[in-house]
């Protein structure tokens, strides 16, 4: 193992992934690997030297796949389409790819359907194998580090990776093309219901039919109905990929959390805030001089300005002295969590952010959402299958109870009490959560970061988590978490009677 007191060993020149052999270099696509440019990027990298890397520009521009799509014809498309997804995220994907293996026709809405996602994505291994994505991960880490203060640092044997986010999104669209899925390249502003059938109207002025819609078109949708206040929690943060002078993480750790607040003591001010609302340090490290950063506020109501997290992230590299070259990708990422499920059941169905998939907890959405969707797509199959018999109101009714059953939604429920929990608490009551949280028997922490227990395992992981926890740890929780307790009971209770 490493140590922070010293530079990490030069690594491999090839990462290798479940031991299955060589994936990718150590630099991703578009990074040179040269340590030094000319011209105008060694100007770049000189003057990185002497200015925050805040003010240094992304260099990576979009990209998109070159693929063979079967492309949409509306105007021979009048009425065979049986389910029409609104958006090509990981969300739509995998369920265009899981309903359409059912001889199901399927077509998925995006303006952009062959763009190169956005956002990293970092999930736990074994969740990525049972899926059979495990050869979409580009880098995997054996163990996690956590810090939870300057003295006391756990490991965690769970192993982490980094998806490959070109990979995964052409492994899904090939499928999709091979099982006849078709796709069509439009933004969707109007979605119109019959009694039987659903019409969808594009900004091409293109209208088309199908039996069933499904928005996966993320948070910002104006698809999916709400009858109770939107009152989410906020998780932010500010990522880089970066090309560094140094690092001090070993590269055989991810660190998932980083709570240690040793970086502020000449930021009285931003101490004093982030006493209040703390924030951590996510890190990836690929290479000696390649690195994924990203400070988090795990979650906060109102949410904190990007402005904030950016100062925190700046006096926290300078502190442990890494000096950024060039900024390769950057990420603004901003997600709400918990609060409020859709309206169940409505016209449009729903998957991903927009259906409440994200964990309330965490932030966690890709891996379950992947899992969600096989169950999703045997619900639609059912309904929609060779008979064609079970369509309009019920095909709807199915659909939403077969995504959100009651036992999912009394889960979601314990879930969304941990978050408000989180919100109550600060920088010392997090910290204190968090050491007893991974002191857990791992069966249950890892199954509450893959929101994979029960309702009964969920109260058993409480109790232990609170006889493990300290006494100042025991106080908070007496003291900030009564109201959350009995809104999540009265939501339960609630929930079973109707």
């Amino acid at each position: 193992m490493g140590t922070l007191l010293w530079p990490p060993p030069r690594p491999p020149s090839v990462i290798s992934v479940s031991g299955k052999g060589p994936l990718s270099t150590t630099f991703p696509p578009g990074l040179p690997e040269t340590r030094h440019g000319r011209g105008k990027a060694r100007s770049k990298i000189l003057s990185s030297k002497f200015e925050s890397f805040i003010n240094l520009k992304p260099e990576s521009k979009p990209e998109s796949l070159n693929l063979d799509l079967r492309w949409l014809d509306p105007s021979t498309n009048k009425s065979s389409i049986d389910v029409i997804i609104i958006g090509a995220g990981p969300a739509g994907l995998r369920l265009a790819e899981q309903v359409s293996r059912f001889g199901i026709h399927v077509c998925c809405v995006d303006p952009s359907p062959l763009s190169i996602w956005p956002n990293n994505y970092g999930v736990w291994v074994d969740e990525f194998q049972d899926l059979g994505l495990q050869d979409c991960l580009d880098k995997t880490w054996p163990m996690t580090r956590i810090y939870i203060d300057e003295h006391k640092t756990k490991y965690l044997d769970r192993p982490y990776g980094r998806v490959n986010r070109n990979r995964l999104k052409t492994k899904l669209l090939e499928t999709c093309a091979a099982n006849g899925v078709q796709f069509h390249k439009a933004k969707v502003w109007k979605v119109k219901h019959q009694e039987f059938e659903s019409l969808v109207e594009c900004d091409d002025g293109s209208n088309l039919r199908a039996s069933l819609i499904v928005d996966a078109s993320g948070f910002s949708s104006t698809f999916i109905e709400y009858d109770k206040p939107r009152n989410h929690g906020y998780q932010i943060a500010h990522g880089v990929l970066a090309e560094v002078d140094y690092h001090p993480f070993d590269l055989d750790q991810m660190v998932l959390m980083d709570w240690r607040d040793s970086h502020l003591g000449n930021e009285p001010y931003i101490r004093e805030e982030n006493s209040r609302l703390p924030t951590f340090l996510y890190a990836m490290p690929f290479s000696s001089n390649l690195v994924f950063l990203e400070e988090t506020s795990l979650v906060s109501r109102p949410v904190l300005s990007y402005k904030e997290i950016k100062k925190r992230m700046a006096a926290r590299l300078r502190h442990l002295g890494i000096r950024v070259r060039r900024v390769i990708e950057d990420e603004k990422c901003l997600i709400p969590m918990g609060g409020p499920l859709p309206k169940i059941p409505q016209s449009v169905a729903a998957i991903g952010g927009t259906a409440g998939l994200v964990h309330p907890s965490t932030g966690y959405s890709v891996a379950r959402t992947m899992l969600i969707a096989s169950v999703l797509s045997e619900t639609i199959l059912e309904c929609l299958g060779s008979t064609r018999m079970i369509r309009g109101k019920q095909l709807h009714e199915r659909v939403w109870n077969g995504l959100w059953s009651s036992e999912r939604r009394r889960v979601r429920e314990f879930y969304s009490f941990g978050m408000e929990t989180l919100l109550k608490l600060d920088l010392n009551g997090t910290r204190g959560f968090f050491d007893g949280f991974f002191d857990l028997d791992p069966y249950y922490w890892h199954g509450f970061l893959s929101s994979r227990l029960s309702l009964r395992e969920l109260v058993l992981l409480s109790l232990s988590l609170f006889g493990r926890a300290s006494n100042t740890s025991r106080l908070d929780i007496v003291t900030k978490c009564p109201a959350p307790l009995v809104k999540m009971m009265g939501n339960i209770v609630l929930d079973t009677v109707l």
